[in-house]
């Protein structure tokens, strides 16, 4: 048989027809009643009549990739948890607003398509939207060679959520005192692989390092969704670190004291600090040392907020009067 034009440019079509057949029952696991066209269409339909029931509904949107975590995975063979790392970072990023995720679309860029590899990280992405309770709604694969190098991959997704307008965070109400309560994470998540790349470059991966470097990115949506109510302001600790992330939510009128003693972050940190000889600030900049998502709540309520929440917590800081910084003691 003639080898097709396309095929000797690089592309292989029917590569990408076996993918789609090894991660289609995976994909429809994590429809839900609202989907109306999924996989194999131009465009994905999902049904939104459940708006009627709402006040004020308001949609979020956000899109975001896995960054460098993909070349560690792909020089140790690991997919999957690449899936649920694009997918929960997503979903924090619109928790952090207040919002309940409807659905996601992934993206998943080669330059050589592997169907195996491809379907692990599809795989991944669709276990992760069905903990989440949110449809999988499509996406693409494409194989660019001359883009990519050989056997690198890039993987990226867009999420949709929904919420009341009155319900959105961070809300107006921070004063003077509020705590901030943070949650460990677990691990790295997605952010600082670059620098991380680099600390270990010259080192063997051996697998219980890999394990904790490639930990997938936990979502917070289950454990925190349910006490919103609680909640003045949520924080996602991911690229800026502490530094940026947390001054996001805070008026021009409060700093956030952030004490470094109130927690034990886990003893990679230390390694990848020591190891890399990065100051202390410039630790808390890029990454996340352990805490993943910082609630801020008032102080009064704080107790009452940290039993009703299913993990423990700790109690990392307060809002102080300033200037709109961050201030690490």
């Amino acid at each position: 048989m003639t080898k097709s034009a396309y095929a000797s440019s690089g592309v292989d079509i029917d590569a990408g027809k076996r993918a789609v057949e090894l991660m289609k029952e995976s994909v429809r696991a994590a429809y839900n009643q609202s989907v109306l066209a999924g996989i194999g269409s131009f465009g994905g339909l999902f049904d939104v009549s459940a708006f009627k029931q709402m006040n004020h509904p308001v949609l979020v949107a956000s899109t975001d990739g896995v960054g460098t975590k993909v070349k560690l995975a792909a020089s140790v063979g690991r997919y999957r948890g690449i899936g649920h790392d694009i997918v929960n970072h997503c979903i924090n990023d619109i928790l952090v607003q207040g919002a309940r995720p409807l659905f996601f679309m992934d993206y998943f860029a080669t330059s050589k398509l592997n169907p195996e590899q491809t379907t692990e990280v599809v795989v991944g992405i669709a276990e992760a939207c069905k903990e989440a309770e949110m449809a999988l709604l499509g996406g693409e694969t494409a194989e660019m060679p001359g883009v990519y190098q050989p056997n690198e991959f890039d993987v990226a997704g867009t999420i949709i959520g929904v919420l009341e307008r009155d319900a959105i965070l961070p809300r107006s109400t921070l004063l003077e005192g509020d705590l901030l309560i943070g949650f460990q994470s677990s691990g790295p998540h997605t952010n600082g692989y670059s620098l991380i790349r680099k600390v270990f470059a010259n080192m063997a991966l051996e697998d219980s390092l890999a394990d904790i470097l490639l930990a997938p990115h936990r979502s917070y949506f289950n454990l925190l969704y349910p006490h919103l109510s609680k909640v003045k302001a949520l924080v996602h600790i991911t690229g800026g670190g502490f530094i940026e992330n947390i001054q996001r939510v805070l008026p021009d009128v409060l700093d956030a004291q952030i004490r470094l003693n109130s927690w034990l972050p886990p003893a990679f940190w230390s390694l990848i600090q020591s190891e890399g000889q990065i100051a202390t600030e410039e630790m808390y900049r890029v990454f996340n040392m352990g805490i993943g998502m910082v609630a801020i709540v008032d102080k009064s309520s704080s107790a009452d907020f940290q039993s009703s929440v299913s993990e423990p917590s700790f109690i990392i800081g307060e809002l102080v009067p300033g200037e709109r910084k961050v201030i690490l003691n």
